[in-house]
């Protein structure tokens, strides 16, 4: 346990960080229950070694939240996963999205979907460069890789994403075609 409180400067980490941390771990683990208690234990890991994460504590945080989505990928076989039935959860979405129109709803919901079936390094890859803004460097370093590895893994993803939504667009397109056929 810890000895001694840790002060104003960690509860104002977590305040600032908390939101961002579980964004990033409910893209990782797509389970917005799971994110949240990773992110949790994420936050106590690093209230432990406080004084050496201090310096960067973000960094920290995120780099044990990472490991720990490793761990639980590894453990997920014993556990049923629960998915929210609309994508992400209100709490999480963009709040410029609420007035978007609809093509940019179903794109953003097409992405999603297309980023979660991913494979999850993959999608680990993308979510720390794109959705973290993380250079190449600290997204190798946190996933315990090279940086060719980063921007092979990048490639790839970016690559089969682009595939995945144009799929799931063409079904989408066909779908509606279908039902304006049927209509009377």
């Amino acid at each position: 346990m810890l000895q001694q409180p840790l002060g104003d400067d960690f509860d104002e980490f977590v305040r600032a960080a908390s939101p961002r941390l579980v964004r990033t771990a409910y893209l990782l683990v797509g389970d917005l229950g799971h994110a949240e208690d990773l992110v949790q234990t994420a936050l106590v890991r690093t209230a432990r070694r406080w004084r050496d994460a201090k310096g960067a504590p973000t960094a920290y945080a995120r780099a044990v939240l990472v490991n720990l989505v490793k761990d639980r990928r590894r453990a997920r076989a014993r556990r049923v996963v629960e998915t929210p039935l609309d994508g992400m959860p209100p709490a999480h979405r963009d709040p410029a999205a609420t007035g978007a129109d609809v093509e940019t709803i179903v794109l953003r919901d097409a992405l999603v979907r297309a980023t979660r079936a991913l494979p999850p390094r993959q999608r680990a890859v993308l979510v720390l460069r794109y959705f973290e803004d993380l250079p190449v460097e600290q997204v190798a370093e946190i996933l315990g890789c090279s940086t060719g590895t980063v921007k092979s893994q990048t490639h790839h993803a970016l690559v089969k994403l682009r595939e995945l939504v144009a799929t799931s667009r063409t079904l989408e397109g066909a779908a509606t075609k279908e039902t304006d056929h049927a209509l009377p």
